[in-house]
């Protein structure tokens, strides 16, 4: 697959001012050469200069495009190998008739993430890397983008790789105290606790991070719910701040669910509005109910609505007991109305969840529920503090974490050192697959399918 030349349009697709075509590859130079003059005779294509020239089919020998080439030759490009990048005018036409003549010429289309994954290949990145600069392509937010900017510079990078570099030189201290206890090499118990310690403090805080990371990234999934008619799709278009759900005063408007997706401060939130979870005789009312509940199931939190210009019901109370053991809010919503609900009563009888009465209609408190929702599910980020977005490397942490527990419950129980080292070299395998130094071809594929063409 390496010795391919690859060739795609790296350009979002549609009609724009400009366009660009990359390929990389041993062949790349030979190929453009073939498609490709530059507009002043005799002028010659130098490295890592822009050469305004035309493009045209060798074939016929026709002009079709007037465009800029640059020409980065290995190893000091994104890829390692040679590359060309062709910036043409933003027709689609004109960019897909370019690749085909690449193509007809010797190169074949890339595939997904093919360039990133080269770069990965050919050792300029590693898997972390990698994985941040879709992250950074796909950012929803600036401070996610700007997280994913540092760790293509490699910084989470090297705070693995510090561990990484702690834990095989604590491995050698071990061991070389354990093979040669005479030549003074004995490190004092202390010492190994201490390091373990620290090594378990830095993953375990990784691993928490992941919480904000995936807030960040894929965004918090919120299910509003309630009884029918207590004004969840009112609800949902004011947050949304359009028109999204039809809303009548007719019980059980909303049958199907929607979801779309908002931004509150640097963090996305996706919302879905859902049918009313009531009693229904009809079969259709009995789908929805039955899909609202799994939906609800499955987010991160719950928005539960409760409708105050009615009297409070037993059903209510069971809706709370039923989300007792998820994050929710509840809202007491229709404060615009004649208020016939006991909300203190309510408030009393489940202090620990938060609440807040509100007008979905007029609009009123629902800043105030931004607020409430950002505080609830974004965890707090600290400075420079490094966050992983992905559940790869979650897992990966999490079974490091496991083992440095072992290796330190056996430190504190009085075992001789070689069960610690036993544990702490057990640790080293995992950090290369969480780098990519340990090349799994199923974590490959499955990375690089998420990207792009042309990227």
């Amino acid at each position: 697959m390496l010795e391919d030349t690859i060739v795609a349009i790296s350009t979002p697709l549609g009609y724009g001012g400009l366009g660009i075509v990359r390929m990389s590859g041993t062949n790349s130079f030979a190929i453009v050469k073939k498609i490709f003059r530059p507009k002043k005779p005799g002028k010659k294509i130098s490295p890592r200069l822009a050469l305004l020239g035309r493009f045209f089919n060798p074939i016929t020998d026709q002009p079709f495009e007037e465009a800029y080439l640059i020409f980065f030759p290995k190893p000091e490009t994104y890829t390692q190998e040679d590359m060309v990048e062709m910036t043409c005018h933003g027709s689609p036409v004109i960019l897909e008739e370019v690749v085909r003549l690449c193509c007809q010429e010797g190169a074949r289309l890339a595939n997904p993430g093919e360039f990133t994954l080269r770069a990965y290949l050919n050792g300029r990145i590693d898997i972390i890397q990698a994985e941040a600069i879709n992250d950074l392509i796909q950012a929803s937010s600036f401070t996610q983008a700007q997280i994913s900017f540092h760790q293509i510079e490699g910084r989470l990078s090297k705070r693995i790789q510090a561990l990484r570099n702690q834990f095989i030189h604590l491995l050698s201290q071990i061991e070389a105290s354990i093979e040669f206890p005479d030549e003074g090499l004995h490190i004092s118990t202390k010492q190994i606790g201490k390091t373990l310690d620290s090594a378990t403090k830095t993953i375990t805080h990784l691993v928490k991070s992941y919480d904000l990371g995936k807030s960040l990234l894929s965004g918090v999934t919120i299910a509003i719910a309630g009884k029918t008619n207590v004004g969840k799709s009112t609800l949902f278009n004011a947050l949304l701040q359009q028109d999204r759900a039809v809303v009548t005063a007719y019980p059980g408007t909303t049958r199907d669910y929607l979801q779309e997706r908002i931004q509150i401060k640097d963090a996305g939130f996706i919302l879905t509005d859902m049918a009313g979870i009531d009693k229904a005789s009809h079969p259709a009312d009995k789908e929805s109910i039955k899909k609202g509940k799994q939906i609800a199931s499955d987010t991160d939190g719950i928005l539960l609505i409760l409708d105050v210009s009615r009297k409070e019901s037993r059903q209510d109370l069971d809706l709370i007991k039923r989300f007792l053991s998820r994050k929710i809010i509840i809202l007491f919503n229709k404060t615009d109305l004649s208020q016939k609900m006991d909300i203190q009563r309510i408030r009393d009888m489940f202090p620990k969840i938060p609440s807040l009465e509100i007008s979905a209609l007029k609009g009123t408190n629902l800043n105030r529920l931004r607020e409430r929702l950002y505080k609830l599910f974004i965890p707090a980020k600290e400075k420079n503090e490094e966050i992983i977005f992905h559940l790869r490397q979650k897992l990966i942490l999490e079974e490091i974490e496991k083992i440095l527990l072992v290796a330190k419950r056996l430190h504190m129980d009085g075992y001789s050192e070689e069960f610690t080292a036993e544990e702490i070299r057990k640790v080293v395998p995992w950090i290369g697959q969480l780098s990519g130094e340990i090349k799994a071809d199923d974590v490959i594929q499955t990375i690089f399918s998420r990207f792009c063409i042309g990227k």
